[in-house]
């Protein structure tokens, strides 16, 4: 498959190292010529220097032989003049656009045809929307859904004061008290796959399955209490802040906004009236103070700086704030991020290049492809949800008699409404979601590929 990324920016660059590592032949379009000399130094892929929106350009990279291209430059409209002239060249094509500003939702969404469009994708709002749902259970570092919102996968840390500290994964349902299944777990850096003898140590990272019915309970017998977020400290006035301060307010949970630059200030306080928006410099300890910040029940950092969003982070952190979520933007160096502790924390770049991926994978196999692709344990595996059909292998056969490929672990299946947590004794029909876990180095383009 040819594709075509236009913008060698940060969600440009991860999706070159990912589709390149899967075998596709990528063409990567940038007006900046270091942007691409980086990337052809780093992989093997062409580069056209030039405006991506120009039909001179969109030919020279091979628009008429592409099958996909993909508009990530830093300017909206850069990208969907991008996907307009590249379908307009080539009908056959398909396009996504990166649009980020909410003025346009309304429009593209009505117009998609008139722009050639086949996905559209929102980093910031997809942000938002993760945000939200961690702040929904304060207990969990991140969360995964599946299987329409029934199954979910997600990441607890093991410190020295929980009831998983020491604790052989044989007796952790004795514990929790509902039936999950640890698919993965970091310890010093590195992505394992558990046995039922293997005994969990401080610093650990869990990765588990579980109904989503069974949040709560998982979350109160591990003496992780739960309580519902009111007052909520977002750091940064950008458009995750934007989005997520919507859908707050909208959940009657209040929000204060600190920003530092006064016309953002101003326009945050006409598209969103009922939040408390702050102007000022949040790395400013008094301020944070001034404005409650240890009687908030969750803090969000948000700026564009990875590094300001750590450290306020860490401050929140040490005033007692009971939840921390961090936006970075870089998250190459998971050994320096994991060791701040810094709770949970939010790539919007990630969260996008996983559905791309996805879109990708599917047009690859139109028969049997991934439904959803995430990336868990810092990038180290994959959980991918496929649907089983005709021709798919072993229906109706028990996991137990089932050889799969090595580092490949089924972890819930579907039948229509009701859901499971794989076991030997677990079989999947026809019309079933299965979920799986693998490392990242398995691609698994559909179900069939998870057998040896």
């Amino acid at each position: 498959m040819n594709i075509i990324i236009a913008g060698d920016g940060k969600v440009g660059a991860t999706l070159t190292r990912q589709l390149t590592g899967e075998g596709y032949d990528v063409t990567v379009i940038d007006s900046k010529l270091k942007c691409l000399e980086d990337s052809v130094e780093r992989y093997d892929v062409i580069s056209v220097q030039g405006n991506c929106a120009s039909m001179d350009v969109l030919r020279q990279a091979g628009v008429m032989d592409a099958n996909l291209l993909i508009a990530a430059t830093g300017a909206d409209e850069v990208n969907l003049l991008c996907c307009t002239t590249a379908h307009a060249i080539n009908p056959n094509l398909h396009t996504i656009a990166r649009v980020r500003n909410p003025e346009y939702t309304e429009q593209i969404f009505r117009m998609r045809e008139l722009f050639g469009l086949s996905m559209l994708i929102n980093p910031e709002n997809q942000a938002a929307t993760e945000i939200e749902r961690l702040l929904k259970y304060p207990g969990f570092l991140r969360r995964d859904t599946f299987a329409k919102g029934r199954t979910e996968i997600v990441e607890l840390r093991v410190d020295a004061k929980s009831k998983l500290c020491n604790v052989k994964l044989a007796d952790l349902r004795a514990i929790v008290k509902c039936k999950v299944l640890v698919c993965a777990v970091l310890r010093g850096g590195a992505a394992i796959t558990p046995g039922g003898d293997f005994v969990l140590r401080e610093g650990d990272r869990l990765f588990i399955t579980a109904l989503s019915e069974n949040l709560t309970t998982l979350l109160k017998n591990l003496g992780i209490l739960t309580r519902q977020v009111r007052r909520v400290m977002l750091c940064g006035g950008g458009r995750v802040s934007y989005y997520l301060a919507n859908r707050l307010l909208k959940a009657g949970i209040g929000c204060v906004i600190v920003e530092s630059d006064l016309g953002r200030c101003k326009e945050l306080c006409a598209l969103l009236p009922k939040a408390e928006v702050i102007h000022g410099d949040i790395s400013d300890q008094y301020l944070l103070e001034s404005e409650g910040l240890s009687q908030c029940d969750a803090l969000v950092t948000l700026t564009g700086l990875d590094e300001l969003n750590m450290i306020v982070s860490l401050y929140g952190i040490s005033q007692g704030v009971p939840q921390v979520i961090t936006k970075l933007s870089h998250t190459d160096n998971h050994s320096i991020i994991n060791s701040l502790s810094l709770g949970s924390y939010i790539c919007p770049k990630e969260l996008c290049c996983n559905n791309i991926v996805r879109y990708v994978r599917a047009m690859q196999n139109q028969t049997g492809a991934a439904i959803s692709v995430h990336t868990i344990a810092d990038g180290q595996a994959e959980a991918m949800e496929f649907l089983a059909d005709a021709q798919t292998r072993f229906c109706g056969v028990p996991l137990k008699e089932i050889k799969l490929k090595s580092n490949v672990l089924v972890v819930s299946i579907s039948h229509g409404a009701a859901t499971e947590i794989a076991n030997g004794d677990s079989v999947f029909q026809v019309g079933d979601t299965v979920v799986v876990v693998t490392n990242s180095g398995v691609v698994l383009r559909q179900l069939n590929d998870i057998f040896a």
